[in-house]
């Protein structure tokens, strides 16, 4: 649905995104991960076509979007800011309806009362953007960029400031916007949010480090650590599996052990487990945190 190719972006001297390729496709939804000063905002601001990129291209279903095509193909794009960028003098229903306008909805009243009450905004329409709280101008601004039911939703952290009920909702609007084909990307630095969420992570800092499921990228820092659960205490079945790997630790219920062909030696293991009298409850892979996979990409490209 969107693509990037090549991007390149300089300031002056100095690069922020260099020679990043990417796609998002329809009903995909991929979670863009970085420091701070990575380039993520960049990027977003390139793709939604605010800023050229020194090098490189960008397009929507195989359209190149350039001076030409640019104000049609971001008729296609809900673009949410790190910063809201509100008119403060204009109410919450005012600032729906200027966007509304400038996407050419008629009649908009039907679009904006329903965004209006997704985000519990209704109780705001007529209070000017100026008086409301981070969280409310927040929700305002989501709501903005999808008054147009764009085709791709480009998000600078789009839960920032919310509470944990609105928090879900906006995560329940984005499954169901993914569901209707429509291609998300966002920007967060909550990890959890993106484990959750996103089909596919993407890790950028300056360059694009990683682009792949949560679940591959686990595996690129599996240590080969099994993970047993036993039931009483797992202490007195150390000496049954020592012979299969080490080291093995034992803690409560639970026995570790690391193991150089788990493949081949979990089975033999576990029945070993099983003729000895134990009963084994659980057996699984011990799998690092998003976070060690995110902190590991990250430190090997400082």
């Amino acid at each position: 649905m969107i693509a990037a190719r090549g991007l390149t972006r300089s300031f002056g001297g100095r690069t922020v995104v260099e020679n990043v390729s990417f796609e998002v496709g329809r009903s995909e939804i991929v979670a863009l991960l970085g420091p701070n000063g990575a380039g993520k905002t960049t990027t977003m601001r390139m793709l939604a076509g605010l800023i050229a990129p020194t090098r490189g291209t960008v397009s929507i279903s195989g359209i190149e979007l350039s001076r030409g095509t640019g104000s049609d193909l971001r008729q296609r794009i809900g673009f949410l800011t790190e910063a809201p960028g509100l008119w403060d003098r204009l109410t919450v229903r005012e600032n729906l309806t200027v966007y509304a306008d400038l996407f050419g909805l008629s009649p908009a009243a039907p679009t904006i009362d329903q965004i209006l009450d997704t985000f519990g905004l209704t109780k705001h329409a007529g209070t000017r953007a100026a008086e409301l709280s981070k969280g409310t101008r927040q929700k305002v601004a989501l709501g903005r960029a999808l008054v147009h039911e764009p085709d791709v939703l480009l998000l600078d952290e789009p839960t920032s400031g919310l509470d944990p009920e609105v928090t879900r909702s906006v995560r329940h609007l984005l499954d169901e916007r993914r569901a209707k084909g429509c291609a998300i990307l966002l920007s967060t630095h909550n990890l959890q949010e993106a484990e959750r969420q996103a089909d596919r992570i993407a890790v950028l800092h300056r360059r694009l480090l990683a682009l792949d499921t949560p679940a591959r990228l686990r595996g690129r820092l599996m240590t080969g650590r099994i993970v047993i659960r036993i039931a009483g205490d797992a202490s007195k079945w150390v000496g049954t599996i020592v012979p299969f790997g080490e080291p093995v630790q034992a803690e409560g219920a639970w026995l570790t052990i690391t193991l150089t062909d788990a493949e081949r030696a979990t089975p033999l293991m576990v029945k070993a487990l099983v003729t000895a009298g134990a009963d084994v409850l659980e057996v699984r892979p011990e799998q690092p945190a998003l976070e060690d996979i995110y902190l590991h990409l990250v430190g090997e490209h400082p």
